[in-house]
């Protein structure tokens, strides 16, 4: 019943932007912490950023740090990525979820609880 749908994704040129978009339902989602991975062709899935469910802190992979920013608006269940100044190595699927805030914040998928189907993000050079 829980779901996360993410939006947003495209072609876009190095040094461009882009900005995605994950719709959550089925959960209380100002009680959730919400993150972005992404998973490149051939690679492990990886961290980018997450915002906490209390005080909307955030935290950045080094990779995106000062390149992408995550935001939340809780009247809408939505959770956002802000992609600025992309680079070609940014390209992947880019999936949203949602982990309990009864679990200390963590960069593994694992430890994370509900996942969206992912939006492709493709940054030629």
């Amino acid at each position: 019943q829980v779901q996360l749908v993410e939006s947003g994704g495209g072609l876009v040129e190095g040094g461009g932007s882009l900005r995605l978009s994950c719709a959550a339902s089925g959960l209380s989602f100002s009680n959730y912490r919400m993150g972005w991975f992404r998973q490149a062709p051939g690679k492990e899935r990886e961290f980018v950023a997450r915002i906490s469910a209390t005080t909307s802190l955030t935290y950045y992979a080094d990779s995106v740090k000062g390149r992408f920013t995550i935001s939340r608006d809780n009247a809408k269940n939505t959770v956002y990525l802000q992609m600025n100044d992309l680079k070609p190595e940014d390209t992947a699927v880019y999936s949203c979820a949602a982990g309990s805030n009864s679990r200390a914040p963590s960069t593994t998928p694992t430890a994370w609880t509900y996942w969206g189907q992912g939006t492709r993000v493709t940054v030629s050079s």
